[in-house]
């Protein structure tokens, strides 16, 4: 168990822009302010600056031109439009204005189980690293997460001790992804999640799987149990959005 830090600069950086970009306010083609310009609005170092911007760059949302500056994405036609981000914990509960505390209940580096196939598809090695975690809001459960990781696609993953590091934090920060897949159900909490959300069981309770894969191999598979009041999903669109 571990108090969890405040979200780091580049983070609150990262956070800013994507939220100008997925509201409407920078739309495609918008053109980002210079290096010098966000060095000067957060008062940080170009390096901090130029990190943010190859993160975004790599997840798709913004094209960096030589000498010509960074621009909000155009989406490409032949590329899926994922419905939703994938978010940082973390950022998102303290952006609430909430105290966000993690903890690892449980760590092992394993075969696939017999017959399940995702897992299967997992184990690029032949293993896979599973996690068993918990979120928390202000000392209150929030989600709790079943994560797989394929030693393949991140080894470095091996050496990261999760009982400091939120597991889906680092990867977004680490590691590259190319597409994403969500499923989204409501649930009631069986006894096991009842158990680590001090809930009744069958509380409603809003399940994410989600998967992502870099080109054609697999990084992560995880699937996160929200309490249902503690968390909703919004979409904006607008006339025409296909």
């Amino acid at each position: 168990m571990s108090e969890a830090r405040p979200p780091s600069l580049h983070q609150r950086i990262r956070g800013d822009i994507e939220g100008r970009i997925r509201s409407g306010e920078w739309p495609p083609g918008h053109r980002i302010p210079s290096e010098h310009a966000l060095m000067a609005s957060y008062g940080c170092s170009r390096m901090t600056v130029s990190k943010v911007l190859a993160l975004l760059a790599d997840a798709g949302m913004i094209e960096r031109r030589r000498r010509a500056g960074s621009f909000v994405a155009r989406p490409h036609p032949h590329i899926e439009q994922v419905a939703l981000s994938i978010p940082d914990i973390p950022f998102e509960v303290a952006a609430r204005g909430h105290v966000y505390r993690f903890e690892l209940l449980a760590r092992q580096r394993r075969r696939p189980r017999r017959g399940a196939s995702d897992e299967a598809a997992l184990a690029g090695d032949g293993w896979v690293l599973a996690l068993h975690c918990l979120h928390l809001a202000d000392g209150r459960p929030f989600a709790v997460e079943e994560r797989l990781i394929n030693p393949a696609a991140a080894p470095e993953a091996m050496d990261v001790d999760f009982s400091q590091v939120v597991p889906g934090s680092w990867l977004l920060q680490h590691v590259h992804w190319t597409r994403a897949e969500h499923r989204i159900s409501a649930i009631g909490a069986d006894d096991a999640q009842a158990g680590w959300l001090q809930v009744a069981v069958g509380t409603p309770c809003l399940v994410i799987d989600r998967q992502t894969w870099c080109g054609e191999q697999p990084v992560t598979r995880v699937s996160q149990a929200f309490l249902g009041d503690s968390y909703d999903l919004v979409a904006r669109f607008s006339p025409g959005t296909r």
